[in-house]
């Protein structure tokens, strides 16, 4: 799997900041960009998060680069809405040379890899009979492709979009291929703007409670147990610092 950040909106925590000051002041926008310090956005940055007023940060996106991952993650990841996405088309582009991700508790036994790999020749070897051979076009010659095989996609995402993003799929519920994904993202997010994404992650770090039920994988208490024991949850998701414990434990 390989994640590039290819660009995303210069100087980020400052125009989330600045875009939050514009609504309640009368000052122009260059008066703005002038008088807003490092510090004063990090403050109105942190504020705006834990607060849970997210439209200002709507004005921020990423663009990233993936490639190496299978078409199981991106049937996943094109399920959030909130984003664009330029994939890779198995229409226009042949497949003679497939490559597949092999899901490492196949990889793990040495006679279900073999199997698995001699799956994926006869399906290339039909593909590329129903091509060469045959004369099928592209379009329906993919038809055979597995979900293994390995896809590119260019998405575009604004950070209110991502945050929800990270908050499922970094989970430990979500699926081994497209959490490995959302990590490697966060990380890349993380140096970009490190203020905006530091309690961005799965719901257990984001609100420093699970809200996974009877699902949930240990590392935090559920909702449900902080009810029976008696405890205000909502406190919990609006206090600083709620959501520091856990952060960057799942890889």
């Amino acid at each position: 799997m390989y994640v590039k950040l290819l660009r995303h909106t210069p100087d980020p925590e400052k125009s989330v900041a600045m875009a939050a000051r514009l609504c309640y002041s009368a000052a122009g926008v260059d008066d703005l960009e002038k008088k807003m310090t490092p510090e004063e956005s990090a403050k109105l940055v942190r504020m705006l998060v834990r607060m849970g007023h997210l439209s200002t940060v709507e004005h921020v996106t990423f663009t990233f680069a993936i490639e190496g991952v299978s078409r199981v993650l991106t049937h996943q990841l094109v399920r959030h809405r909130i984003a664009s996405y330029s994939q890779q088309s198995q229409r226009y582009v042949k497949a003679h040379h497939f490559q597949t991700v092999v899901p490492p508790t196949i990889a793990a036994v040495p006679e279900a890899k073999a199997k698995y790999e001699v799956c994926m020749q006869n399906l290339q070897d039909l593909y590329n009979d129903l091509a060469d051979q045959y004369g099928v076009p592209a379009e329906d010659a993919r038809y055979v492709l597995p979900n293994a095989a390995e896809t590119k996609i260019i998405c575009t995402f604004n950070v209110r979009s991502l945050l929800n993003f990270f908050s499922l799929r970094c989970c430990t519920r979500a699926q081994w291929e497209i959490r490995e994904l959302a990590w490697r993202m966060l990380a890349e997010c993380r140096k970009a703007a490190p203020v905006l994404f530091e309690k961005a992650g799965p719901n257990c770090v984001a609100r420093g409670i699970c809200t996974e039920g009877r699902m949930s994988c240990g590392l935090l208490p559920t909702v449900k147990e902080y009810q029976a024991a008696g405890k205000d949850v909502v406190p919990l998701f609006l206090k600083d610092g709620a959501a520091d414990q856990g952060a960057g434990t799942e890889k």
